[in-house]
């Protein structure tokens, strides 16, 4: 464009650069309203043309955020709608879903792992611009989830019972769902796949199919699970094995539409006949990278268990006022988590184009909208703390627990915005050592420790707790800042 600007006598009527230009110049800039919404609906129905390594980097980010928020907001409904519908069946059904779920968190951390080290891998071969390596890497990603699922799966099967038992189930429970846990962790390929298949996605910037095969999982889902559950129609009632059924109908759904997509090509990924077969190097490679970020999952994941077993020393009405608290908060982080994800595939693409300094110029926007957002949510939940927390509860203990509990956590949500987008950045760029190191630092070696001295030292009790909750997502934010301005996650290779 700069030798047709400089050279304005050569363009003709009827050149492609004389047709192309003022089409630019016309198109409605992302900052104006309409802007805006003619790129939320380019990001809701799919832009195939946006190459993330070049054009403004708010737009880019906007194309990749949108579609990556509305598909965590989907996963999380598939909780909801089974917890709604088997509340049902009694309290045994509730503690069964419970139990299952908490051994579905160590499938869950694997998966995230997998998918960490998958996203960064193939935005990097997709800024090289190199589709071949993409392709060959997804298909590494497939073998190795593959054959982990079935190594839990097989665990599950045939362990269902003693699983439920070590986790403290009563005999009622046991009756009542171990059928229900025998399919979950059973059937645990369909959300494997899932997660890594939507992962590779992302990361070749096809965000818009991971968030369209989630709604068609969640809406399958939402159908089958009262119909298999009570047996409407000309459904068996099969009570909460029912929704075990449902869930994995609309997972392994979207698991075959996902592998139909791949097979026949989206516009940035196709994975072919020649793509599956074992390379050992960049197995190895993948291997590492999902390996410490499992880990740096599973750091944060057994944080959060360990402030739970702090609170329970409290009595059963603190931690009901802390479990509804937190529900509220991840309500919240689940969208945050998406706009989080685009950072991560904008570094890595555009480290894989050579162009660092777009790369952290994504990063720090994306970490201004992120601020912005939870800020807002931030002071929504601040003002309305009582109204929320009573849609779930008018027990007087529960909810003060609970109004304390959102308050005290929310009021560190602007933190927590940068500390999710730059963890997530390191990991976009392949260095998920750091993010480790720093949620080792923040979450095990910081947070846990005052927790417990301040809820029993200093006799804060179950405030303390949530304030070295608040306390951690600006420790962590402030040490993200300080080790991503250092710029060793430039010079990562993937």
């Amino acid at each position: 464009m700069s030798s047709i600007r400089d050279e304005p006598a050569e363009r003709t009527d009827d050149s492609p650069e004389a047709s192309e230009e003022p089409s630019q110049e016309m198109a409605p800039s992302p900052e104006t309203a309409d802007g805006l919404w003619a790129s939320l609906k380019q990001a809701v129905g799919g832009d195939h043309s946006q190459d993330y390594t070049e054009g403004p980097i708010g737009k880019a980010v906007l194309l990749l955020a949108v579609p990556m928020v509305l598909e965590t907001v989907m996963e999380s409904i598939f909780a909801v709608v089974d917890v709604f519908f088997v509340s049902k069946l009694g309290p045994e059904a509730v503690a069964t879903i419970g139990l299952t779920e908490s051994m579905m968190a160590l499938i869950y951390t694997v998966a995230i792992g997998l998918s960490i080290g998958i996203t960064a891998m193939v935005a990097r071969r997709s800024g090289e611009k190199d589709p071949e390596a993409a392709a060959t890497a997804a298909a590494q990603a497939l073998f190795l989830g593959v054959g982990i699922a079935a190594i839990l799966g097989l665990a599950g099967m045939f362990y269902a019972e003693r699983l439920l038992t070590l986790m403290g189930a009563e005999e009622e429970v046991l009756r009542v769902g171990s059928g229900y846990t025998r399919i979950m962790i059973g059937a645990n390929a369909t959300v494997m796949m899932l997660f890594l298949i939507n992962a590779m996605f992302r990361g070749v910037g096809d965000a818009v199919i991971a968030m369209r095969v989630l709604w068609l999982a969640n809406g399958i889902n939402i159908v089958l699970d009262p119909m298999l559950i009570f047996g409407i129609g000309p459904f068996p009632e099969l009570g909460i094995e029912g929704a075990a059924i449902a869930t994995n109908i609309g997972r392994g759904t979207a698991v075959v539409a996902q592998l139909w997509i791949l097979a026949r090509g989206s516009r940035r990924l196709k994975v072919a006949w020649r793509h599956l077969k074992v390379v050992p190097q960049i197995m190895v490679r993948l291997i590492q990278l999902s390996g410490t970020a499992t880990f740096q999952f599973f750091i944060s994941t057994a944080s959060w268990i360990g402030l739970t077993r702090i609170l329970a020393e409290f009595g059963s009405e603190v931690l009901a006022g802390y479990t509804i608290g937190i529900r509220v908060v991840l309500f919240a982080l689940f969208p945050s988590w998406g706009v989080s994800n685009a950072a991560a595939t904008m570094v890595g693409q555009a480290l894989g184009a050579k162009k660092p300094e777009r790369a952290e110029e994504a990063v720090w926007m994306t970490s201004i909208y992120n601020c912005v957002f939870l800020g807002v949510v931030s002071l929504l939940y601040l003002i309305f703390t009582p109204t929320i927390v009573g849609w779930f509860t008018q027990d007087p203990e529960p909810f003060r627990w609970a109004v304390l509990s959102l308050r005290t956590i929310s009021s560190g949500f602007v933190f927590y915005a940068f500390g999710m987008v730059l963890t997530q950045s390191f990991n976009g760029a392949g260095d998920t050592w750091t993010p480790t190191y720093l949620n080792l630092l923040c979450f095990w070696m910081f947070e846990l420790p005052i927790a417990f001295v301040l809820a029993f030292t200093f006799d804060l009790g179950p405030f303390g707790v949530f304030l070295a909750m608040t306390l951690a997502f600006c420790l962590l934010a402030v040490a993200s800042v300080v080790m991503f301005r250092r710029g060793g996650w430039k010079t990562k290779t993937v």
